[in-house]
């Protein structure tokens, strides 16, 4: 994994902006202060392990005054409710997809590109890099301040009706996909037929058959049962998703310089430990879904590639209503973590 950015871009990006200048932590720079942080996820996912991770570093670098409470399970609303609740200061911190951002900082669509990277390493080079710092930096006038990237993972598809072992074999599948044009479009290019739903509805629509798929990584599809309504597990890998770690502007600007420091390098720490755990539940997911009865099949390179360029008109139309900086810096990164070796 590269190391050269290391959050250091990250904090770069938001420097100037929300985190001020930073001295040694001391007891009178910090407050006794509840955060609670909100996510969609069960308490077995990475992410909340992360969260997890986060609390125990926040709490060992404030001496116990920081503390963060975590609500999983989307028990404080949707990833876009409890958005809203940071941008008004009624709650702290949030670990939502980045792809849930793109109404508030159209951009972000960049991300959810199909097949912009193929590896992890790929990914947290892109993410870790001057892209991401730049992404972060158009958060705080939306009233988010973004601290780090954590693994959600390359999504993959499951139906109840057929392997996916080519493009063609999307046809006519009513997939479940999140309320974002980017994923739309991707699928519709398969002459699938999207539908966008809150992930909180998606378990019982698969179980009803309102809709005959979806498409996650393997860690939330283990978490949330879906081996329950789903036979086929196709290794599609069509898109990276990461989580942002946002905390409310209104939140952070009242903290002191030291506590925004804790936050801050918790984050980064977390974030590192996050990833790890990540893919590593990623690999063992496999195999426990094959246990669990999914037929779980590869697809061959070839067929990948044709994917790949069956999608790349999408890139194409949706750039041209981003801001024009940000794609030729997305382009130019893209250029530099393709040469990286996995």
């Amino acid at each position: 994994m590269p190391v050269r950015f290391k959050g250091l871009a990250l904090v770069a990006a938001i420097g100037a902006v929300a985190l001020g200048t930073m001295g040694p932590a001391s007891a009178q720079a910090i407050q006794e202060r509840t955060i609670r942080w909100g996510h969609l996820n069960n308490t077995d996912h990475p992410v909340s392990k992360g969260v997890q991770k986060f609390a125990e570093i926040v709490a060992a670098k404030s001496g116990g005054k920081l503390r963060v409470r975590e609500y999983p399970a989307n028990q404080l609303g949707s990833e876009m409710q409890q958005q809203s609740a940071l941008r008004a200061g009624t709650q702290e911190m949030q670990s939502p997809a980045t792809t849930s951002l793109v109404g508030i900082v159209k951009d972000y669509g960049l991300i959810d590109f199909p097949f912009i990277v193929s590896t992890p390493q790929q990914a947290d080079a892109l993410l870790d890099g001057p892209l991401g710092a730049a992404l972060l930096a158009k958060l705080p006038e939306k009233g988010l301040v973004g601290l780090a990237y954590w693994d959600l993972g390359f999504r993959n598809v499951t139906n109840s009706k057929r392997a996916i072992t080519k493009g063609e074999d999307l046809g006519g599948i009513k997939i479940r996909v999140i309320p974002n044009p980017v994923y739309l479009e991707t699928f519709k290019a398969f002459n699938a037929n999207p539908v966008p739903m809150s992930f909180s509805e998606l378990y019982s629509a698969l179980e009803t058959g309102t809709v005959d798929g979806q498409e996650n990584p393997f860690s939330v599809i283990l978490s949330n049962k879906f081996f329950e309504v789903q036979k086929y597990l196709s290794v599609t890998n069509h898109t990276y998703s990461t989580n942002i770690i946002l905390i409310s502007k209104k939140f952070w600007d009242g903290l002191s310089p030291d506590e925004q420091k804790i936050l801050q390098d918790a984050a980064i720490e977390a974030r590192d430990y996050q990833r790890k755990v990540s893919r590593e539940q990623a690999a063992a997911a496999i195999d426990e879904l094959k246990a669990k009865g999914m037929a779980v099949n590869e697809i061959a390179p070839a067929e990948l590639d044709r994917m790949r360029e069956k999608t790349k008109p999408i890139a194409e139309k949706f750039s041209a209503d981003y801001d024009p900086a940000i794609v030729k810096l997305f382009n130019s990164e893209l250029d530099r973590v393709h040469a990286l070796k996995p």
